[in-house]
């Protein structure tokens, strides 16, 4: 009886000071002046507090939804468009005024229309355009720890239906359908409200430090597989992206905007962005972005709210949310709030940052960008039509016309990237006979993109080779870098898809015929060959980026086979390296009908029926460069200090796209861990930010690692890991991270061992400069490149790799090659005039670069450590590493000398 009393008392206090907090709460209007209808539910009638007194969960944000959808069915639509990994549903509302609301199907014809110049003429555009309501898409909270857009887009939804007799709320539903994206990364949200209701107190804590505001590593940002879902936009690997841009497609909003948040200490960013711009984006849609600047800034200052505008966030890069619908012709915007990160939290200054100071700022801002698109209905929705024109007429008269992606030895991947370029809104035509154009000869099954059509633009920006960055800005970073400082460029300057993924599409200058051709799809639209019954075995021929998933198929279901690492010859057809031998002895009795799944499951990919094994050329299936290739079990390590995306993106393209299984341990687990029940470790990049691969790993860890490998285990290093690797202390690799290099007649840098120093005349500036410079120091913080590799034919991890690569390069790793009489460098860059695919490149960097490794393999003991200079996962959208990288993790333990 005592206990249950002290007991009720306890929870009674706890309820209590909870409720003192909230009765303390901030209840003044959030926008000034307005009433509200009693029909509409708020958020106390449906969840029971305020809004900004709690942070909402997906459940709940979908739960007001609802009941607002129930309360007006005639102003608010409710639409699902993907699924999350984690099985939450992602959807927008449509919020207009019943006529609207009503004529949602033909509103969606007309626009489609609209979208298409030609086959709405000017005159019927015009047309259009009286009729037609704006559009404008609200995007909240992609990075789910983002978290006060989110409860925004519930009051601004709210606000829009239960304004009473609001003359600016009117004017938007007559003029404007306005959508509500919530929730964009509903799995990454759900993990900071967990964590954060976990980790809460009596009452809100106002330190940054306090454990309700340091998030456990990966935080919510990342979805479920780790993905920064705002740098999802160009690979669309993701679903939630998949069905956003789907969707998006379906009503071309003439104005977009991404809600983010920021660090609490900053105030609210929103348009015009940061120099640069995107070249391919049109003079008016850089105009319109002022137009928004200007309408959020007059209630900014009304309501006494700081911002700034253009000093970050540029709009160069174009795999953004608040970037990807300019190339349509929307207007795209990113808006950034200061997080608290929580409840409240105490800034530097001393002042406090409320989760409600957050939401209403992101409210306003929403309110406001909708009110800009009902006073600019008819603008906007003529630059839109322009925009589609204009992208039109210049693929119909440029020097550009056409790009041809020809059939190719990848063939998986040329088909990826066509069908890629369909989900982005792109015409694709394929080809089923062989044509000229441009004075090439392509053969059936090539693709054709044509640039006269709407999506010109975003087919330049995506696939051209090169997009420059103003040469008056380049020489500004320049500049800054010579001083010592930072340079500017918010993420990576080179992103060609071609490049990529390492496939060839050819820039044509006339416009090729496509009548006879088939239109692409985004489903399966291409012809499958199946194989005859074999008499000895089926072949799958190297150098398809789906060989990694025949191999994965095959491993699983318990197929036995083997690969030649090197080319061989067979009834006068060469095959690659890294073909897979399938035979029929030893495999089920209905390995006949596997292939055929096979085949259908991979997209058509080709098997090749043996009914002998005569090689006429290269080695033959029992030679000692044919492998038995071994199903390996794979260990990837996680948890911090690895890098939050990294481990994401290598589990991703394992699991999710090669349909391989993967263990994840911890890595504080691995010095303990049954590591010889693995054959394959991976260790991806690492953050800085928890101290690296050196902080993690104990001596205890260190020498279990390397008891491991010296009996066969495989380790496998990624970016950062490699350069742990690398280290003097724990040297699994013979390479080293290089410094930058000085200039042999540079002037030696000050020397402060010494108390005093011998006097010297300092003549010039150049002079003073060089002493400066440091002694020792890394290269230059490169944002990131694309530079081209050159691959070992000899050496077995190349089976199946194309001779030349693409590698992303960012940061400051340089490593020195790998001696031959340890190792082998099996991929180096090229030399320096070669180098440089895409992208802009510090000048004093670009011939340090070359011929230094991208991939060396060293062996130890019976195992060997792979190590990759660069993170090959990153984003998972360097799909031309991927077969480097896959047989790395599933062909290198069949060359290990692990005893079974």
């Amino acid at each position: 009886m005592r206990l249950f009393f002290t007991l009720t008392v306890a929870i009674s206090c706890c309820c209590f000071n909870l409720s003192a907090q909230d009765q303390n709460f901030d209840l003044s209007p959030l926008w000034p002046g307005t009433e509200y209808r009693s029909e509409t539910p708020s958020y106390h009638d449906v969840l029971g507090y305020q809004p900004g007194q709690r942070i909402s969960s997906h459940a709940q944000i979908r739960q007001y939804f609802d009941a607002l959808a129930a309360a007006h069915p005639d102003q608010v639509q409710l639409f699902p468009y993907a699924n999350s990994w984690e099985g939450r549903e992602l959807f927008y509302a449509v919020i207009g005024n019943p006529d609207n609301i009503a004529s949602l199907d033909s509103v969606k014809t007309n626009i489609q229309q609209l979208a298409d110049p030609r086959v709405t003429s000017a005159a019927q555009a015009n047309d259009l355009i009286t009729q037609l309501p704006a559009t404008v898409w609200l995007s909240y909270a992609v990075h789910g720890n983002e978290i006060s857009s989110s409860d925004a887009a519930m009051f601004t939804a709210y606000h829009l239906l239960a304004a009473d007799n609001n003359a600016m709320v009117d004017g938007i539903l007559a003029n404007t359908l306005v959508f509500i994206d919530p929730l964009q990364n509903p799995d990454g949200r759900d993990r900071f409200v967990n964590g954060f209701r976990q980790a809460r107190g009596l009452l809100a804590d106002t330190s940054r430090f306090a454990v309700e505001h340091d998030e456990a590593w990966p935080s919510g940002r990342v979805n479920h597989y780790l993905f920064d879902l705002n740098r999802d936009w160009l690979a669309l690997t993701q679903p939630e992206t998949q069905g956003r841009v789907a969707a998006i497609q379906q009503w071309y909003p003439l104005a977009f905007v991404d809600a983010h948040e920021m660090g609490s200490d900053a105030t609210y960013f929103f348009a015009p962005e940061a120099i640069p711009y995107n070249p391919h984006l049109a003079q008016d849609q850089r105009d319109n972005l002022v137009l928004f600047g200007r309408n959020n800034a007059k209630w900014f200052d009304q309501y006494g709210f700081d911002y700034f505008t253009r000093d970050v966030f540029d709009a160069f890069y174009p795999g953004y949310g608040a970037s990807w619908p300019s190339y349509y012709g929307g207007i795209a915007m990113t808006y950034e709030q200061a997080s608290p990160r929580g409840l409240v939290v105490r800034r530097s200054d001393g002042s406090l940052l409320t989760y409600r100071d957050a939401v209403r700022h992101h409210f306003v801002s929403s309110i406001s960008t909708a009110e800009t698109v009902s006073n600019n209905r008819q603008k906007l929705l003529q630059d839109f039509y322009a925009y589609r024109s204009s992208a039109i007429a210049e693929g119909s008269s440029g020097n550009l016309r056409s790009f041809i992606i020809p059939a190719q030895a990848d063939q998986g991947g040329a088909n990826h990237l066509g069908r890629l370029m369909t989900q982005h809104g792109a015409e694709v035509w394929r080809s089923s006979n062989g044509f000229s154009a441009c004075g090439n000869d392509y053969p059936a099954g090539s693709m054709v993109l044509p640039l006269a059509q709407p999506a010109k633009r975003l087919l330049r920006t995506m696939l051209d080779k090169q997009v420059d960055i103003d040469p008056s800005y380049i020489n500004e970073q320049q500049r800054r870098l010579d001083k010592g400082l930072n340079h500017q460029i918010y993420d990576v300057t080179a992103w060609s898809l071609p490049l990529m993924f390492n496939i060839q599409v050819d820039e044509c200058r006339q416009t090729v015929a496509t009548g006879n051709m088939q239109r692409l799809g985004t489903e399966s639209d291409f012809a499958i060959r199946q194989p005859a019954a074999a008499q000895l075995a089926y072949v799958i021929p190297g150098a398809d980026r789906r060989i990694a998933a025949a191999l994965s198929s095959m491993f699983r279901a318990g197929v036995n086979m083997k690969s030649s690492h090197q080319p061989f010859t067979h009834a006068g057809r060469a095959y690659p390296s890294g073909s897979l031998i399938i035979p029929l002895n030893g495999n089920p009795d209905n390995l006949h009908q596997m292939m055929l799944d096979l085949q259908t499951e991979l997209d058509g990919i080709e098997i090749v029926a043996f009914d002998h094994s005569w090689i006429t050329d290269g080695p033959s299936f029992g030679s000692f460069q044919t492998a038995s290739l071994i199903a390996p079990k794979v260990a990837l390590a996680w948890d911090a200090p690895t890098d939050v995306y990294s481990p994401g993106a290598a589990k991703f393209i394992i699991e999710a796209q090669f349909g391989y299984p993967v263990t994840s341990i911890r890595v504080d687990n691995l010095a303990r861990a049954q590591l010889d029940d693995f054959d394959v470790l991976i260790l991806p990049d690492s953050s800085r930010f928890f101290g690296g691969y050196a902080a993690g790993f104990n001596d205890s860890a260190l020498s279990a690692i390397k008891g491991w490998i010296e009996r066969g285990g495989v380790l496998v290093t990624l970016a950062d890991a490699t350069s742990w690797a690398a280290d003097k202390d724990v040297d699994l690799l013979a390479i080293r991270r290089e410094n930058q290099v000085r200039d042999e007649d540079a002037e030696e840098a000050t020397d402060l061992s010494a108390n005093s120093l011998p006097g010297r005349v300092i003549e010039q500036d150049s002079q003073y400069q060089q002493i400066l410079f440091p002694e020792s120091q890394p290269p230059l913080n490169n944002p990131g490149v694309l530079v081209k590799a050159v691959v070992d034919p000899d050496h077995w991890l190349s089976a199946g790799v194309a001779p030349e690569l693409n590698v992303l390069v960012r940061g400051q790793r340089i490593f020195s090659p790998m001696p031959q009489n340890t190792g082998t460098n099996v991929a180096r860059f090229t030399n320096a005039d070669e180098l440089l695919q895409s992208g802009y490149l510090w000048p004093d960097i670009l011939p340090q670069l070359a011929y230094k490794p991208f991939v060396v393999v060293q062996s130890r003991g019976r195992g060997m450590v792979i190590g990759f200079t660069e993170d090959p996962t990153v984003r998972a959208y360097l799909n031309g590493l991927n077969a480097i990288f896959m047989n790395a993790v599933l062909r290198a333990p069949s060359y290990s000398g692990k005893l079974r």
